[in-house]
C-alpha cells in the first residue's frame, strides 16, 4: 500500500508535494506530456510515481480549491480542506472505478470534506431555518444568469445551511432527496433553504448592483436648483 505525505514549503501559497514512500519501487513519469489522460495518471500515481502525483495535484487543485471556497467563508478554512481532500484522494485511489468522471469524483470527496468543516465551524442544525415559509418561485435557472464573480461573493455571505443547500443543489446537481440525507434533514426543508437562498441572493446581488453604479451629476440642474 502506498503511504503519502503532506509537505507545506510556503504557507503563503500552501503548495503541495506530495511524496509516496516507496523504498524498493520507482516509476518514471514523464510530467511535461500534455497527452496523458487520466487514466494514464491514476495509474502512475497507483505505482507510487512522484511526478504523477504532482501532476494530478496541480491539474486539479484550482478547481477543487474554488469547490470548497464555496461552501466556506475563509480562505484558510478552504485551503486545509482542499489539502485534507487530496490527502483522501491519494489514500482511495484504489477505490476509484472508473465509473462517472474523474473530477466528479474527486469534486465529491472534497464536497465531504467541505460538509465535515462546516459542521465543526458552523454547525447545520442551527444554520439551518427549519420554518417553511411561502416565497415567490424563483426559476431554476435563474442562477445562471447571475454574474459567476458577483454570485460568489454574495454567496459567501449567505448563512451556512442557506449556502449549502444552494451549493449542493444549484452547483453541484444533487437531488433534494440526496441533500436531506447529506444534511440530516428533511426534503421540505431542503426545498425550502433553496427557496429563501435564491431571494436571498438576488436581493443581495440587485443590492450590490444599486451601489456600484454611478451616480449621475445634476449638472442640468444647477439653473434652476431641481435636484
Amino acid at each position: 500500500m502506498v503511504a503519502f505525505r503532506l509537505i507545506f514549503p510556503d504557507r503563503a501559497t500552501r503548495a503541495l508535494s506530495l511524496v509516496s514512500i516507496l523504498p524498493n519501487r520507482l516509476l518514471s513519469f514523464d510530467s511535461t506530456l500534455t497527452s496523458v489522460t487520466d487514466a494514464d495518471l491514476i495509474a502512475a500515481c497507483r505505482q507510487g510515481s512522484v511526478r504523477a502525483q504532482k501532476q494530478l495535484y496541480e491539474q486539479f487543485s484550482g478547481m477543487m480549491f474554488g469547490v470548497c471556497l464555496r461552501y466556506l467563508r475563509h480562505r484558510e478554512d478552504a485551503e486545509e480542506v482542499m489539502l485534507g481532500g487530496f490527502a483522501k484522494v491519494f489514500r482511495a485511489l484504489d477505490q476509484y472505478r472508473h465509473e462517472g468522471s474523474f473530477e466528479g469524483w474527486i469534486r465529491r470527496i472534497m464536497v465531504n470534506e467541505a460538509l465535515g468543516q462546516l459542521r465543526r465551524k458552523e454547525p447545520m442544525h442551527l444554520a439551518i431555518d427549519d420554518s417553511h415559509i411561502e416565497l415567490a418561485v424563483t426559476p431554476p435557472e435563474a442562477e445562471s444568469q447571475l454574474n459567476a464573480a458577483d454570485m460568489l461573493a454574495v454567496l459567501a455571505q449567505l448563512p451556512a445551511g442557506y449556502r449549502t443547500v444552494f451549493n449542493l443543489y444549484a452547483l453541484e446537481g444533487f437531488s433534494h432527496v440526496e441533500i436531506a440525507e447529506m444534511l440530516g434533514i428533511s426534503e421540505g426543508t431542503s426545498k425550502s433553504q433553496l427557496s429563501k437562498a435564491r431571494a436571498m441572493l438576488q436581493r443581495r446581488l440587485a443590492a450590490a448592483s444599486l451601489s456600484a453604479s454611478p451616480t449621475p451629476e445634476p449638472k442640468e440642474y444647477y439653473a434652476t436648483g431641481r435636484y
